[in-house]
């Protein structure tokens, strides 16, 4: 099998990939820390094997990735590396609130006031990281991180022919699916998921702090997402 984890209930799913390539019971993977479950040691990339290996691979192998509502992925990915402790404060928080925040926030402080006021965790709100996300400069200092880059982008499906396009929406039947055609249906399920969960009638919640013309623009980079993978234009945030 080849999966595209784009970043849609990928440490479900690399609990599935470890449990086919390891020796442990399922119960035993479900127990494994999601932050070991990312261990690069644990899953070879496709890109780390030979250029005959790989073109092997993508012709003879089970093919399948998983995609999720563009704005509602973009609130998980907000909710989780902007709402929680992790490398992402130090990596992208303090900039989003430096070009786009209050320019007299704590973050600004300097020596020992500066460390303590990013102790505090103060974080750039949704709309400054849709700032971030809007601005031209942001794709060309750096390329947009896996959890908010396009789906398209990261997993090529205009390149690669898949097997199996499955959604988060319905991931416990899309998967149900998926293990059928791969005769696994009687060896594994995919577990649950509730947290970082993010219901459609909040996403209108979310960019309610978000003017019209900044979401049309949002629209307009993620609009690919949107067309290849059947999600309908968001009509109540882009027509308002």
């Amino acid at each position: 099998m080849v999966i595209a984890l784009n970043r849609v209930a990928c440490t479900n799913w690399k609990r599935v990939m470890l449990f086919l390539k390891q020796n442990k019971s399922y119960d035993e993977l479900l127990a494994i820390p999601g932050h070991s479950i990312h261990a690069s040691k644990n899953l070879t990339l496709l890109s780390r094997f030979p250029t005959a290996e790989i073109k092997a691979k993508l012709k003879y192998y089970t093919k399948f990735m998983f995609v999720r509502d563009p704005f509602v992925r973009l609130i998980s990915a907000y909710r989780d590396k902007f709402q929680k402790p992790n490398k992402y404060f130090k990596s992208y928080a303090v900039n989003i609130l430096r070009l786009y925040g209050n320019k007299r926030h704590s973050y600004y402080a300097a020596g020992k006031d500066k460390a303590k006021a990013v102790a505090s965790q103060t974080v750039p709100s949704f709309y400054n990281f849709i700032q971030y996300l809007l601005d031209p400069q942001t794709e060309r200092r750096n390329p947009y991180d896996p959890h908010w880059r396009q789906m398209y982008r990261l997993c090529y499906p205009c390149a690669i022919q898949y097997d199996f396009i499955g959604h988060q929406e319905t991931l416990q039947e899309d998967a149900e699916q998926l293990f059928e055609i791969l005769q696994l249906q009687d060896d594994i399920m995919i577990p649950p998921s509730y947290e970082n969960m993010t219901s459609s009638g909040s996403v209108e919640d979310w960019f309610e702090t978000v003017p019209l013309e900044a979401r049309r623009k949002l629209y307009k980079i993620y609009e690919r997402d949107f067309r290849l993978f059947g999600y309908e234009r968001p009509v109540e945030l882009l027509d308002g």
